[in-house]
């Protein structure tokens, strides 16, 4: 276990190094203070060892419940109970998504509480018609369109500051508590049903429920009507000294800790009751959940606290630094680089890899999804960043985006597009509602002015969760372009063997 433990963090400090050194080194060009850069360094060696903890605990206890859970619901013959417990978990397990209080934090327009509480009823509700398509085989790409041509049709009627809260909604409740359940559910689901399709259908679950919050905060924000939508400004601390830095942790610390157990302990006690009821597993493996609990509490606490002590403050300063120049358009340049390697330093994106590469027995490689991802964030950051500088309104990004990743979806094998709309809201996590938004922020207060932020720096995790569907089914495009030609190849050397053995046996015949 301390070998594979080991394993995770050399992981975890792979990822998440490129984009530590890019903001370090943008902090000394900015000249910080020693203070905030001890700060982000701190940040950063929580974030690497959480990451570490968090992907065993994942393994060791989010998925295998997840899964156990998903074959159990299925073998029940009564549809209602199983709608009911799959909103219930749905509601659960994302009223416990860390990701989700940070931004309803920033929205202070309307109770936060009645923001988590309908991301979350949106949610549960999409688990269900998740969980309705995989039993009916309903076709994903066809249920998208019709799905997402509802949403842009309610968003005409959502007030423009609150329409990229809305859209950002949807990313950030998929994060390193949601996807992990998510994703080994649909396996759960799979193992039931066990036909040609069902591993395939296993991918969307995700995509469905990145949709339910968008359709639940829009009807929320024409019911409020919230004209006066405004942000929390982020708050710097004055840190000099190692003492300071050490006091901003320790006050951080316990606030998380309570956080993440408030989080954990609904979840770790609708388990308890399925297992009372089912007695799916065994004493040693619930000693094995057991333990990654721990392991998953102890990685989320040091993960939140790092991220959010030392990654907001940098991000922000960062971004007013950059935003307040007189080239202010390398923000667009910057802004893809940071993009291209932050992905990378989310958590739960390892799940999904590790996922696709044993669904897809090894023929979809990590590597290459982490490239697409990648490159579909990094294209992301660039458009974010010009929206800041220009104001240019999200529709003109996200109407296109979705009707081309649509429209893709009809020409590539239907794993590439559940893992492509499932890949949306794996990317935009905890560093991105703890980074790029605050460094999106700063940068648009200081380049346009405090005004714009609602409706140009918000919608920042909408774009991050919409360009990985074209990347991936684009890599999917060329997965199958690929498989084709080799087959043709394949096809042409028979003839060819064919022919030969024809010529010999008349030669032989002569």
């Amino acid at each position: 276990m301390r070998k594979k433990l080991a394993e995770k963090t050399k992981e975890a400090l792979v990822s998440v190094l490129p984009i530590s050194v890019i903001v370090l080194i943008l902090s000394i060009i900015f000249e910080m203070t020693p203070g905030i850069t001890l700060m982000f360094l701190v940040g950063a060696l929580m974030l690497i060892v959480g990451m570490g903890f968090f992907s065993m605990g994942a393994d060791m206890a989010m998925m295998p419940m997840g899964e156990g859970v998903g074959a159990q619901v299925t073998r029940t013959k009564r549809v209602w109970l199983m709608a009911f417990i799959t909103f219930i978990l749905g509601l659960i397990i994302t009223i416990a998504e860390p990701d989700l209080q940070v931004l309803a934090n920033q929205v202070p327009s309307i109770n936060s509480t009645v923001l988590v509480l309908t991301v979350a009823a949106g949610v549960g509700i999409f688990l269900v018609v998740a969980l309705f398509r995989f039993l009916f085989r309903i076709n994903l790409s066809t249920l998208l369109i019709g799905l997402y041509i509802f949403v842009f049709a309610l968003s005409a009627f959502v007030p423009k500051e609150f329409l990229s809260v809305a859209f950002d909604s949807g990313g950030v409740t998929t994060g390193p508590i949601t996807v992990p359940f998510i994703m080994a559910f649909g396996l759960g689901l799979a193992s039931v049903r066990a036909d040609k399709e069902a591993k395939d259908d296993s991918f969307g679950l995700v995509a469905l429920c990145s949709i339910g919050p968008i359709l639940a905060v829009l009807l929320l924000g024409i019911i409020y009507n919230p004209q006066g939508a405004s942000y929390t400004p982020v708050v710097v601390p004055a840190v000099e000294t190692t003492r300071d830095v050490t006091r901003e942790f320790v006050i951080e610390l316990p606030h998380f800790l309570e956080e993440v157990l408030a989080a954990l302990l609904p979840i770790i006690a609708v388990f308890s009751l399925f297992q009372l009821v089912s007695r799916r597993y065994k004493k040693r493996q619930l000693l094995k959940i057991a333990v990654g609990f721990i392991y998953t509490l102890l990685g989320l606490v040091l993960f939140l606290t790092g991220v959010s002590v030392g990654f907001i403050p940098v991000g922000n300063l960062v971004g007013k630094a950059l935003g307040g120049s007189s080239y202010n358009w390398v923000l667009i340049p910057l802004g893809m680089l940071i993009g291209y390697f932050i992905v990378k330093a989310e958590p739960a994106v390892h799940v999904l890899n590790k996922q696709v590469e044993e669904v897809s027995g090894g023929a979809i490689p990590g590597s290459a999804m982490n490239t697409s991802l990648s490159i579909g964030v990094a294209v992301s950051l660039g458009i974010a960043m010009l929206r800041i500088l220009t104001g240019i309104s999200i529709y003109w990004f996200l109407i296109p985006g979705y009707t081309l990743a649509l429209v893709i979806s009809f020409f590539v094998p239907k794993i590439f597009t559940g893992i492509a709309f499932d890949s949306g809201g794996v990317v935009s996590g905890p560093m991105t509602s703890t980074f790029l938004l605050p460094f999106a922020m700063g940068a648009c207060e200081a380049a346009r002015g405090e005004s714009f932020i609602m409706s140009d720096a918000f919608g920042i995790v909408a774009m991050v969760a919409m360009t990985p569907l074209i990347t991936i089914q684009l890599m999917g495009l060329f997965y199958t372009i690929k498989i084709k030609r080799a087959a043709e190849a394949e096809a042409k050397a028979l003839d060819t063997v064919d022919e030969i053995i024809e010529f010999e046996e008349d030669t032989s015949d002569v």
